[in-house]
C-alpha cells in the first residue's frame, strides 16, 4: 500500500512539474510578446504622452497665471488701502501739529492771522476818521494800512520761525 501511495505521489509530482514548466514557458512567451509589442508601439505611446503632457502644461500655465493675477490684484488692493490709511494718518498728524504750533505761538504772544486782519481793519478805520477830522480825502491805502502790511510780514516771518522751532522741539 505504501508503494501504491508513493507511485501516486511521484505521478502527481511529475504532473505538477510539467504544469509548472508549461506555465513558466507561457509566461516567458507572453513577456517576449509584450516586449515586442512595446517596441513596435513605443514611439506611438511616447508621442501620445508628449501630446498629453503639452496639454497639461498649458492648463497649468493658465492656472498659474490666474493665481498670480489674483494675488497681484489682492496685493494692489492692500497697498492702495494701506496708502490711503497712511495718508489719513499723515493728515491727522499734520492737523495736530498745526494746532500745537498755533497754541505755542499764541502762548509766545505772536498775533494770529485773524488778529492781524482785525488790527489792519481797525487801523484803516482810524485812519479814515483822522482824515475826516482833518478834512482831507481818504487815500486809497492809508499809512496805517502800509504799517499793517509790514506788521503782517513780520508776524508771518515770526510764525514761520516759531513753526521751525516747534518742529525741532518735537523731533
Amino acid at each position: 500500500m505504501v508503494k501504491k501511495f508513493s507511485k501516486a505521489a511521484e505521478a502527481a509530482d511529475s504532473n505538477l512539474l510539467g504544469t509548472v514548466k508549461e506555465s513558466s514557458t507561457q509566461i516567458w512567451l507572453a513577456g517576449l510578446g509584450a516586449f515586442s509589442k512595446a517596441q513596435e508601439e513605443g514611439s506611438k505611446v511616447f508621442e501620445a504622452l508628449v501630446k498629453e503632457g503639452a496639454g497639461l502644461q498649458k492648463k497649468f500655465r493658465k492656472f498659474a497665471d490666474a493665481q498670480v493675477s489674483e494675488v497681484t490684484n489682492e496685493v494692489s488692493g492692500k497697498i492702495t488701502e494701506a496708502t490711503s490709511k497712511a495718508a489719513g494718518a499723515w493728515d491727522r498728524l499734520e492737523t495736530v501739529f498745526e494746532e500745537r504750533v498755533g497754541r505755542a505761538v499764541s502762548r509766545l504772544g505772536v498775533p494770529s492771522k485773524a488778529d492781524i486782519a482785525a488790527l489792519t481793519a481797525r487801523v484803516e478805520e482810524l485812519t479814515k476818521q483822522v482824515q475826516k477830522m482833518n478834512g482831507a480825502k481818504a487815500a486809497p491805502k492809508a499809512n496805517g494800512a502800509v504799517v499793517a502790511d509790514k506788521v503782517v510780514k513780520v508776524a508771518t516771518k515770526t510764525v514761520k520761525k516759531a513753526k521751525a522751532a516747534a518742529r525741532r522741539v518735537v523731533n
